[in-house]
């Protein structure tokens, strides 16, 4: 059976957060942190594998100011910093002091963040596919990655959406369309999955690149050797090369953290997770 999943809004000075929550309501809380682009719907699958795997946990993910049917970030040119400082106040809406928090991709980074901010508020912070990116490589990603889309008269920019979301399941970085850069672990979604995708970032379409230029900018190899929460690395089987072949170099250098192997499936993940947070 298929767990139950509800939607809820809070709010806070940028205006109303979107989130996801499933679970127990008075149990330990599990944030769960999308990658880019689209919104929390993303991890709903995994939510229902962890209600599974650990029924104890009451599970939150919200929409990252700028996706999904969240608000917009207030600063043009927002740094992960400020997702991060968001997010605790998103947290204090919901009257929650303390949380573990599963990141995946953009989500990651944040949660990253979130656990440099408030240290004392982060038990412990599951990274799914973080990364870092030399200096040539950055400057591409922030120059072509996530463009600034506005709504066409003639509707052009749902056409560049569905190519967007498709083509990132071909090639990464999706505009480097050749075969040194054809992704070979990575289906490309099928019809109602593509959209379900499309849907998502269409309803951010004017502010989806901010949390995905703000990921790009974020060094996580600066960063991450200052954490002091307990911290796991998921090496998931699946996930893009660029990120798995600086993993375990960016998992030792923060003290005393775990690398995990996991299955892609939404099973194997919720596995992992729920044995680390045990």
């Amino acid at each position: 059976m298929m767990a139950q999943v509800d939607r809820a809004f809070a709010r806070i000075d940028e205006g109303l957060v979107h989130y996801r929550h499933a679970g127990i309501a008075d149990g330990p809380v599990l944030l769960m942190l999308h990658a880019s682009p689209g919104s929390s719907r993303g991890l709903e699958p995994l939510m229902a594998a962890l209600t599974g795997a650990k029924p104890d946990l009451r599970l939150i993910a919200p929409d990252t100011l700028g996706n999904g049917d969240s608000a917009p970030p207030a600063p043009d040119e927002p740094e992960i910093s400020y997702f991060a400082d968001r997010l605790l106040a998103f947290l204090d809406r919901l009257g929650i002091d303390r949380v573990a928090i599963y990141g995946t991709h953009t989500g990651a980074r944040i949660a990253a963040e979130c656990a440099l901010q408030a240290p004392r508020r982060i038990s412990h912070v599951v990274f799914d596919g973080i990364g870092d990116y030399d200096e040539e490589m950055r400057a591409l990603l922030l120059d072509r990655y996530a463009p600034e889309v506005t709504p066409g008269e003639y509707g052009e920019h749902l056409i560049w959406a569905f190519n967007f979301i498709r083509d990132q399941a071909l090639h990464y970085p999706w505009f480097l369309r050749d075969p040194e850069h054809r992704l070979m672990t990575r289906a490309v979604p099928g019809g109602q999955e593509m959209h379900e995708r499309v849907v998502e970032l269409l309803k951010s379409i004017s502010s989806y690149h901010k949390s995905y230029r703000a990921a790009f900018a974020y060094r996580a190899s600066e960063r991450l050797p200052l954490l002091e929460t307990q911290a796991t690395f998921l090496d998931g089987q699946a996930e893009l090369p660029v990120l798995k072949e600086k993993l375990r170099k960016l998992a030792a250098s923060v003290r005393g953290a775990q690398v995990v192997e996991v299955e892609t499936s939404p099973q194997g993940k919720a596995a992992a997770i729920a044995a680390t947070l045990d």
